[in-house]
């Protein structure tokens, strides 16, 4: 990246004119002690609209809620347009799976209630933003978003708008280190934080995200010219992106022939 400080002043003021054109009050997003999220937050912070943040633990590790409540502090203590609610959302997660009928597809059965968390995290932070006439600020980045489709759709990818899909992991990190995040925000390794564990992204993955940049950028090149894990690494990138279509392409719709109306 060029200039990051340039990336971020044209990122803050499309944020601004974005919520000024729609005549909308502000924003509201969840932070999750990741580095997308305290990018993310921090760029609406710096816009001067109002801005909400939602720490929304459900069966969450320790170290990520001290994160998160660590970046509101920051953000709280360096722009006072910045508020939040600490939201545990762990009895609603129980009660909704207490309800369900019992099943022997342990496997999915526990991928679908991992989406389920994002997903009722969803529907909190449109609560609020319902509440105050604010946009959901999305965190998704480009590898996750236009790449491998890592996220849960109608969950983290339900937002009204994306400051950072335009931008790769590695951008990311750089803006975050030009906008002073917490260096344990910056060093952290990138979890979802949908398992109630320790595991990352890269472990869900099997690749990093700069392996994964390089597949994006590398997925029309010559295979032959690769390494053995390169070639890994194209097979895991082409992998998720074919099985995950579902999530980046628009919904398809019936078209109805005009003789038949």
């Amino acid at each position: 990246m060029k200039s990051p400080e340039k990336v971020i002043t044209h990122i803050v003021s499309w944020l601004r004119e974005y919520a000024e054109q729609t005549k909308m009050k502000g924003f509201v997003i969840g932070v999750s002690g990741g580095i997308d999220s305290a990018v993310t937050s921090t760029l609406c912070a710096k816009t001067g609209f109002p801005v909400i943040c939602l720490e929304m633990n459900i069966h969450q590790q320790e170290n990520q809620v001290s994160r998160a409540k660590n970046h509101i502090d920051w953000l709280e203590d360096n722009f006072p347009n910045v508020t939040h609610h600490s939201l545990s959302l762990t009895e609603v997660f129980e009660s909704f799976r207490s309800m369900l009928p019992p099943t022997d597809k342990q496997e999915l059965e526990f991928l679908s209630l991992a989406n389920t968390r994002a997903r009722l995290r969803m529907s909190t932070l449109y609560y609020f933003a319902a509440l105050e006439r604010y946009l959901v600020a999305g965190t998704g980045n480009k590898v996750e978003d236009f790449g491998v489709g890592f996220y849960t759709k109608y969950g983290d990818g339900g937002v009204d708008l994306s400051p950072i899909a335009d931008l790769m992991k590695s951008d990311v990190f750089a803006l975050a280190k030009a906008l002073n995040i917490n260096q344990e925000i910056q060093v952290a390794a990138p979890t979802d934080g949908l398992w109630g564990d320790d595991r990352t992204d890269e472990d869900q993955l099997g690749a990093s995200y700069d392996e994964l940049e390089w597949a994006m950028r590398n997925v029309t090149s010559d295979a032959s010219q690769f390494s053995k894990r390169e070639e890994e690494v194209m097979k895991i990138y082409l992998a998720f992106n074919r099985q995950n279509k579902h999530k980046m392409n628009p919904i398809p719709v019936c078209e109805i022939p005009s003789e038949l109306l």
